[in-house]
């Protein structure tokens, strides 16, 4: 195949660009609804939002320009099968559990996963084998489960369906993730790994290699992320014959919609166009302005810039450690920010970042950073420190990333009915040795720091003061200002 064909773009815009009369779906008619209402800008994305008319295929029973669109992607990105998925990662791992487990079914999950991994058990009504993560040395943020862990678990749970793993964490940091998929393979289970930060892993050589080329039965990935589709598009990726293919695109469709969008798909195909031509001449601009803010910013006391271990390349360290260079982790060592503030005092100067903790923000460079941006967020945090130098703040922190994630050997059934228990709301600080009855969620990044039916720890109850404390989004809980938690008791 042709990888400078983007079939599903090309036909896409030369339909749009053919003047013609719309007399279906949808009511917007190419943006003629928009002309006197919503700006040029917008009725030209209008012109593209389409439908399946002849032509354009059938995301759901693709033949044509989708069809080849997808096997292109799986060439590209190493597949022997891709399909495109119009709602984020999260469509691609609500796919992946559903596809793999049924009711009672447990699957061996690591315990910082995404919440759409934990909704797909729910709605499977599927049983967790959780593992705790390993924690980073410098850094104490979690990463993925030792390798002793996986097998273990495999040990005692030789029906699990499966082992789910995150790689990389949201802060660029993962490991090489070969030794896992060749263990999980001998116990002839398949290996699901959630890369929705890795689309661009194994294009460059200073990016680490992607869980596709290693073998990895699933992998999701967010193309939106850290190529150049559109938000929410993203693609999962399948390979060997341990995972039903046939399951997988059935409940695909169950779960996106029958309307997909055609700008997204179209992103999609273009991404996955621009990087299979150029490859990693694409990531060089990105790379050197990523390099050159890191070397400056070592001009700037306040801050340190988290030099973890695989920074500098793509292949791992002597641990299988590995590093993504365009995830920046920046703290305050002066104790007076927290990494929510210091993301909120940049954000005053038109430098807007990806996530913040307690501790760290997290400043996110690609393949379309420019130097501009560079000297943007350098200068910004230059400003942020001066005005903090002479500003008195008598708040000093001391803020520490505290393990959120305690160690779990039994299996938890993930799908209850609230209705067969009674609920109650109760201070956060009395919470200790309850079960949760919500899902407590920071985003970003969208890992739960609790579920529903999980013991509450007295670790957990002061994990989320601190978050509370230091002004953390929270999503999913009743009081999403965490002075109080729902709780369950039969």
């Amino acid at each position: 195949m042709n990888p400078h064909n983007a079939p599903l773009y090309d036909k896409l815009m030369k339909h749009a660009t053919g003047h013609p009369h719309s007399f279906h779906v949808p009511g917007h008619k190419m943006g003629q609804a928009f002309k006197a209402t919503a700006s040029h800008t917008f009725r030209e994305i209008m012109r593209i939002d389409q439908t399946e008319i002849s032509g354009l295929d059938d995301l759901h029973h693709p033949e044509g320009v989708i069809a080849e669109a997808q096997e292109l992607a799986a060439e590209c990105f190493g597949a022997e099968e891709t399909f495109f998925l119009i709602g984020g990662s999260t469509a691609g791992n609500l796919a992946a559990v559903l596809s793999l487990c049924g009711r009672g079914d447990k699957l061996i999950v690591q315990r910082n996963v995404h919440k759409s991994v934990l909704n797909g058990l729910m709605l499977a009504g599927a049983e967790a084998v959780f593992l705790s993560p390993e924690l980073e040395e410098q850094t104490s943020l979690a990463t993925i489960p030792s390798l002793a862990a996986v097998e273990e678990a495999l040990l005692k749970y030789p029906l699990a369906k499966g082992v789910l793993l995150t790689n990389p964490n949201y802060y660029g940091m993962g490991k090489c993730l070969k030794p896992y998929i060749e263990l999980i393979h001998r116990y002839g289970k398949p290996v699901i790994i959630d890369e929705a930060h890795g689309a661009h892993y194994g294009f460059h050589s200073r990016l680490p290699e992607t869980a596709v080329r290693h073998g990895a039965d699933l992998v999701v990935q967010s193309t939106h992320k850290m190529l150049s589709a559109m938000t929410m598009g993203a693609m999962i990726h399948v390979n060997g014959s341990l995972v039903n293919r046939h399951s997988l695109k059935r409940t695909l469709a169950m779960i996106q919609s029958s309307s997909p969008s055609y700008p997204i798909m179209a992103s999609l195909d273009a991404a996955r166009r621009q990087v299979h031509t150029a490859g990693g001449a694409l990531f060089e601009e990105g790379l050197a302005s990523v390099d050159w803010f890191r070397n400056r910013m070592g001009e700037v006391k306040s801050y340190e810039v988290v030099n973890i271990r695989g920074t500098i390349a793509g292949e791992p360290d002597k641990d299988g450690l590995t590093f993504d260079p365009f995830k920046v982790v920046i703290k305050d060592t002066t104790g007076m920010m927290t990494g929510y503030e210091l993301l909120e005092a940049v954000e005053e100067y038109g430098c807007f970042g990806e996530m913040a903790d307690p501790e760290y923000a997290v400043f996110v460079f690609s393949l379309g950073s420019t130097m501009e941006d560079a000297r943007a967020l350098y200068h910004a945090l230059q400003h942020v420190a001066e005005r903090h130098e002479t500003i008195p703040n008598p708040r000093r922190k001391q803020v520490y990333n505290i393990p959120a994630y305690p160690a779990m050997t039994d299996p938890i059934a993930m799908g209850w009915n609230a209705n067969d228990y009674q609920i109650k709301t109760i201070q956060l600080e009395q919470a200790a040795g309850y079960l949760s009855a919500e899902m407590i969620i920071p985003y970003p990044p969208g890992i739960p720091i609790l579920y529903p039916g999980e013991t509450v720890t007295q670790q957990t109850v002061e994990y989320l003061m601190v978050l509370r404390d230091t002004g953390a989004k929270i999503q999913g809980a009743r009081d999403a200002s965490l002075h109080y938690i729902d709780i369950r008791y039969e």
